[in-house]
This record gives structure tokens, sequence and C-alpha cells, in this order.
């Protein structure tokens, strides 16, 4: 997971260190960038490297590309039994550590097998009855993880994200927490149909989670949660959650110069927040309370810094979808894709690819590819679902915006050439 989006990242460094990272490269210049690994990890329905068929004549391609980054710690799970008749396909995006991530492919593809009574609920088409199901399932695992982590018997920090989809002929079933993103290609046409949960932007979805975040207690700088982590809901962070009102929220953000001025920014300007007692304690405390010690802020300053409820949460958004005439296919992607490549543009790139050969493990392998030519500076981790609906020998390639980047171009050599003629004729 990208911890921080590519825009930040070039903020953050320039403003910080005086240097800037080149991200997302300019499609004019691709620069292709082989991945450092590739790494497999999706519990498949058929053996790995060609396109898998489950029982409703749905077939799969999966990948998983530890690309640019030094670790791997995403996850990939395509099943087709237990369910039923529906398959489950999940993209799990990890961070500090891969621990989560390893508990989730396992743990929660069987509650949720368990929660749905083999596919039964699913099967019975009552929408409020599988929510319901799914929203206590991932609370469930939430909370087994969380047990897990800290038995490990270490200060274990890992989270992930997780979404889920439960697939059939005529129906989709999304449990969506974190930042991937699932979209549908009807007819070409690019249908998002998850939202990221990020505490940054000016969409519905992160003002929700940005107003969430502040009424427990928390802060934003720079994009992430109190200094630290750039995605508002994710299994794990076990530092941003209570636990049974035992345990509370670890170590934040660094170094302590840049936390005390949000600490006192959030306490001083900002005192129409009621804090309910007793949730700071263990590592927070400690971390104030060196503060204290070396000066950075008084006794009382700390005594009126606690929180009401999870900064992090796991609680997922819930979508059913039912497939139409034009439905092809459904993609599922960590953001080391959709970062760097824009939801249109994907679908028109596996369009392509499913037109040239067919093979939906070559497209998916493809993408992937591609995310990283684009310079993509994380893990990429991609599921694709074709329907089997389609004859792709018989579509023709789609040059999705090739006349308007055509015009793009003259006009910018139009303005150009306008502002050299304006500057010579001034002197």
């Amino acid at each position: 997971m990208a911890l921080l989006s590519p825009r930040l990242q070039r903020f953050l460094l320039t403003k910080y260190h005086g240097d800037s990272l080149k991200t997302t490269a300019n499609k004019s210049s691709l620069v292709n960038i082989k991945a450092r690994s590739r790494s497999c990890s999706a519990i498949a329905i058929d053996a790995p490297g060609s396109s898998l068929t489950d029982v409703a004549g749905i077939r799969w391609g999966s990948t998983s590309l530890q690309g640019a980054r030094e670790e791997m710690e995403d996850g990939v799970v395509v099943r087709s039994d237990g369910l039923d008749g529906f398959s489950f396909a999940a993209v799990f995006d990890g961070h500090a550590g891969f621990n989560s991530v390893k508990f989730l492919r396992d743990e929660l593809y069987k509650e949720c097998c368990a929660a749905l009574q083999g596919g039964l609920l699913l099967r019975g088409n009552d929408f409020k009855t599988i929510r319901e199901a799914l929203q206590e399932t991932f609370k469930k695992v939430d909370a087994k993880l969380l047990n897990w982590l800290e038995r490990n018997g270490e200060e274990d920090e890992s989270g992930s994200t997780a979404t889920v989809m439960f697939v059939e002929n005529d129906t989709l079933v999304i449990s969506h927490v974190g930042d991937s993103c699932v979209v549908q290609s009807c007819s070409g046409k690019a249908e998002v149909l998850t939202h990221p949960h990020r505490p940054y932007g000016s969409n519905k979805v992160s003002l929700q989670e940005i107003k969430r975040i502040r009424e427990a207690g928390g802060w934003i700088v720079n994009g992430r949660i109190c200094g630290d982590i750039a995605v508002s809901r994710a299994f794990g962070d076990m530092r941003f959650k209570t636990k049974k009102n035992e345990f509370s929220l670890l170590t934040f953000a660094h170094p302590f110069e840049k936390l005390g001025f949000f600490l006192e920014a959030l306490v001083y300007r900002q005192p129409e927040y009621a804090y309910t007692d007793g949730l700071l304690h263990f590592v927070m405390e400690r971390m104030l309370k060196k503060g204290v010690e070396e000066g950075r802020w008084t006794e009382k300053f700390v005594s009126r810094i606690q929180f009401s409820g999870d900064l992090v949460t796991a609680s997922p958004d819930i979508f059913q979808v039912t497939f139409g005439k034009d439905s092809e296919f459904v993609l599922l992607a960590s953001d080391g894709l959709w970062d760097y490549i824009n939801s249109s543009d994907a679908v028109a790139f596996v369009r392509n690819q499913l037109r040239q050969h067919g093979d939906v493990q070559l497209a998916c392998d493809a993408l992937a590819q591609a995310a990283l030519d684009q310079r993509s500076q994380d893990n990429i981790s991609i599921v694709i679902a074709d329907l089997g609906r389609t004859d792709w020998q018989g579509l023709p390639f789609q040059q999705q915006n090739f006349a308007y980047e055509l015009g793009q171009a003259f006009a910018t050599i139009g303005i150009v050439s306008l502002g050299i003629w304006m500057s010579t004729s001034l002197l």
C-alpha cells in the first residue's frame, strides 16, 4: 500500500528534504520498469498461469507484483468453492508488514463462507441480510486479527485493506475496506463501483472519513491520520484502535516537533470536541510522558488529549450490483494500479488485450506491467473476472482518447509558439 499518494510524496519530499520524487510518468514518455520480483500470492481455483474458469462460466485472471517496493505486502485470493455457485475474490493491500495479510487470506474467506451460510444468503438475494452478515463478519475477523497480532509477542503494527467480491452470473456483491477499487466494464465504459477510504480529498467519501476521524479525537496531517497512515479503513493497525477500552492508540506521528504542533492545534484551536475518559493508555501515554519530560508540552496539555473511538475502522461499505446486458468484465485492483492508471484507460487496455488473444490471465499480467511502465512505486495486485458474455474476437480495437490527445498536443504547440512570438515581439 502506498501510505502516501504520489502527489503527497512529491510534496513532502520537496518540502522537507529539498528534493522531488518522480512518480507518474507522462503518457507520451513511458519508461519501462521491470518488476523487482513477481509474487503470485493467489489461492487460485485452478493451476496458475492461465485463465481460470469457475462453475458459472466466469473466467478469472489474477496477478500480484512486488514492483519497485522493497517488500511484498499484497495478497490475492480467488476461490470458487463453498459459496453455492458464487466465486470469492479478494485483494489485500498490506502496510507495516505482511502479517495482517497473511492472517486475512485464510481467515476472511472462511468466516465469510460461514456467515453467508455457504452461499445460501447470497442465493436468497436479501441484501439487508447479506449486508448485516458481512458487516458482522468483518468486525469479527478484525477482532480476531488484533488478538492474533497481540499474541505474536511483539508490537506488530501491521494492517491491511480488504476488498472482497462475490460473483455469480447475474450478481456481484462487494464488501470494501480501504483504498483498492472495483471497476465494471459496460460496453467499454468504465463504471467505478467503490471509492477509496482515505483521510484526504474533497469527494463525499473522503469528507465523511475526515469527519469521523475528527469526531473520534483524531487529526489529519498532510493527508495522514495523526501524521502516520493515509488509509482510514483497514484491518489490524492496533495503534489506531481501542480494544474493549483497555488497549488504546500506540505511537503516532514523529518527530515530536510536528506532533506537538498539531496536538496543540487540535486541543487549543478546536475546544468544541468533547472527549470521553478511559481510552488513552499504554504506548500513547508513554509517548506523551516522554514529551513532557523533554519539555515539548505541559502535563496540563497532555491531560486534555483523549480519544472517543477508533481512528481506523474495518467497517465495510457493501454494494450489490446486478449485471446488465452490456456488462463485460469486473476489474479489482490495489492502489498500486489506480494511482497510476485511471479506470477508463485500464478498461480500454484490458478490452484490447482480450480482443487480441482472449486470455484473461495474460491481460491481467499485461495490465500490471503497464502500471510498472507508468512508474508505479507500489505493490500491484489485480483480479479480472470476464463474465463470458462478450465475443472478444469480434470487437474492434478501442483507441480511446487518441483524437483528443492529438488535439491537445497541437493546442500545446500553438500556445507555446504564441508565447515565444509574444516574448520576441516585446524585445
